[in-house]
């Protein structure tokens, strides 16, 4: 709902007062549906209190570019924020009723959290309640009021918005990971930390995408992304990859220093998006917002004893 973490997280602590506060008003109902009632409307005053309605990523802002960026942040927008799988693990919700339309793991990728952010927040939270959790559209108009007919109206404005950006109805389903999807992940890592160029951009799709919140340009096509990393690998003395996940994607935590030696310091939140045996696209939460976001993900921002490695021979791709 609010495509910000540490919104979801004082989201969560306000939904678990408010249920304190108000639990003798509890009448046997499912208690399952009366925490989401909490909750949704948590979410509802948190998103009608802040300046920003929507979250959003680069590529839903500007047009794609080829100018280097300056490293200004944009301040005039609120960016999407990755979430760590870490936090997702435990979740009862991975077969939800037969009415849903998208899987769990579809619902928190990062492309489909940035999509459902354009909505506005009542059609949000229906589709949230009925196409992911599989209510009723009868359960979801109790929960938001209004009658049943008005939650169907806002149902299929919000499909029809999605169709805009999944015209085959849905997200793609999540790679499951394989030996091949592992290789395609050691050698990007290889690549960085190698300062590869060569067989970074070689791991790309021909139409992969780059978006690097909270900086607003963006980048589309293989040959724009080789540009800007050509262009930014110069500023680095090297870099240090850390895996982990975010969105049920594959992510990485990124340390950087600026020469040969010194500490290796929080740089990035990468996440990438797979497409068979390439990269479809990157999301890199760079700085200066980046580094604040290793926290959640249980990781420091001083990499300990990071030994510097040898590079050997890079892939041949």
């Amino acid at each position: 709902m609010l495509g910000s973490l540490q919104e979801a997280e004082d989201a969560v602590q306000e939904t678990y007062l408010r249920a304190w506060r108000s639990f003798e008003t509890f009448e046997g109902e499912s208690f399952r549906a009366w925490l989401y009632k909490i909750a949704t409307n948590v979410s509802l005053d948190a998103i009608t209190s802040r300046k920003h309605v929507q979250r959003l990523l680069p590529d839903q802002h500007t047009p794609a570019t080829f100018e280097m960026p300056d490293g200004t942040p944009a301040t005039d927008v609120a960016w999407l924020e990755p979430y760590p799988d870490s936090n997702l693990e435990g979740i009862a919700d991975d077969a939800p009723n037969p009415e849903a339309r998208y899987a769990a793991h579809e619902a928190v990728k990062l492309a489909f959290v940035a999509a459902i952010q354009v909505l506005p927040p009542r059609q949000r939270a229906a589709l949230i309640l009925c196409d992911v959790l599989g209510w009723a559209a009868a359960e979801c108009s109790t929960l938001l009021g209004g009658s049943t007919t008005s939650i169907n109206s806002a149902l299929q404005r919000a499909r029809e918005t999605l169709a805009k950006r999944y015209p085959d109805g849905r997200p793609d389903q999540a790679p499951q990971s394989d030996p091949a999807q592992q290789r395609l992940l050691d050698r990007y890592l290889q690549a960085w930390e190698r300062l590869d160029l060569h067989g970074f951009v070689s791991l790309l799709k021909e139409d992969a995408t780059y978006t690097m919140p909270p900086l607003p340009q963006w980048y589309a096509g293989r040959e724009a992304i080789r540009a800007f990393f050509g262009w930014a690998w110069k500023s680095y003395g090297g870099f240090r990859l850390v895996p982990t996940a975010a969105n049920r994607q594959p992510a990485f935590a990124v340390y950087s220093r600026s020469g040969t030696e010194g500490l290796w310091a929080a740089h990035s939140i990468q996440v990438l998006s797979l497409d068979e045996n390439a990269i479809s696209g990157l999301t890199l939460f760079v700085k200066p917002t980046g580094p604040h976001l290793f926290q959640a993900f249980g990781l420091p921002l001083i990499l300990p004893n990071a030994g510097v490695q040898e590079p050997s021979v890079p892939y041949d791709c």
